[in-house]
């Protein structure tokens, strides 16, 4: 009787983020055990699908939601989210080793990285998107209105080509075989043979050479640019545990969870660890061209390029 009151005094937190980060190979199983070495409470990690899945899920649920923070939305989300009214500021500074300047006061990041084309290496990859158009090459990609590496792809081409962007998606169109819910899945099929490319990101073949020792895996570099992803989480302002979920995100850009994130998500950390980065980082593609949509842009661009892809992919 007396342990079942210790252990329903414990304090929980609840944090929604995508399926690969509590997968066992992601990061959630070691976030979970380094944070509770120093919380006195039980964190709970919830899968809900890919990074856009996520805001679609806590618009539904509102402020009766359980989570108390939400972590892995991107700087394509951000606006919308804060538009929904469901997250309350933090007061968590850094400083942050990103290739932009952060300034927000309720979202903060924990990761970035660069969209990509990941392929074979022995493939002779295409140097940019009218080039893959023009090939015979097949392509999975994750669909935007669930993936936040999706609607990366949207803003990637909106950003690179502007105008042009309806074209570039009707030459893509019968490269595409596949458009997947998350990330997980696209990237599964490309390993088992379904397709020559897949959307992915420039850090992706880190996992094959560290993890695998595997060095037949590229990230196509293209000369129009790569689109920057930048991760990020924040509390809810309905959640009940405020303090404690303010403790995580401090937690969150230490060095305890900052050398996680190398060898589990497979992206840069937002924070460099003190031991630095792992030595197969050193041998992946830098663009010579970062593209980023300003955050506030995003949700004026991203129903005419949802059409534009609609449109193209349904013919």
């Amino acid at each position: 009787m007396g342990g079942a009151a210790v252990q329903a005094e414990t304090p929980e937190l609840v944090i929604y983020t995508y399926d690969s980060f509590v997968s066992d190979w992601g990061p959630g199983p070691a976030v979970e055990a380094a944070f509770e070495e120093t919380c006195d409470c039980d964190l709970i990690f919830v899968g809900a699908g890919d990074g856009a899945a996520l805001l679609a899920r806590l618009k539904l649920e509102g402020a009766r939601s359980d989570a108390d923070v939400v972590l892995g939305l991107d700087t394509s989300l951000i606006a919308t989210a804060k538009n929904t009214g469901l997250f309350a500021p933090s007061g968590v500074s850094a400083s942050f080793d990103l290739p932009i300047t952060w300034r927000d006061d309720v979202f903060v990041p924990y990761d970035w990285g660069y969209f990509a084309f990941v392929h074979n290496a022995d493939l002779a990859a295409p140097s940019n998107f009218r080039d893959l158009a023009d090939s015979d090459l097949k392509i999975i990609i994750q669909d935007p209105r669930s993936s936040t590496p999706g609607l990366g792809l949207l803003m990637w081409i909106k950003d690179a080509y502007g105008d042009d962007a309806p074209a570039i998606w009707q030459g893509l169109s019968d490269n595409v075989v596949t458009v997947t819910k998350g990330w997980s899945e696209a990237y599964g099929l490309f390993l088992e043979g379904e397709a020559d490319m897949v959307l992915s990101y420039t850090t992706s073949p880190a996992y094959h050479l560290i993890a695998e020792e595997d060095e037949t895996k590229a990230a196509a570099l293209f000369d129009e640019g790569h689109y920057m992803q930048i991760e990020v989480a924040g509390t809810l302002a309905a959640s009940d545990q405020p303090d404690l979920a303010e403790r995580f995100l401090t937690f969150m850009i230490s060095d305890a969870f900052q050398s996680i994130i190398p060898t589990t998500n497979w992206m840069y950390p937002a924070v460099l660890p003190e031991a630095g980065l792992p030595e197969g980082f050193s041998s992946l593609v830098t663009p010579d061209k970062a593209l980023l949509i300003p955050p506030q842009d995003v949700p004026a661009l991203r129903d005419a390029a949802l059409q534009e892809w609609l449109t193209a992919l349904s013919r």
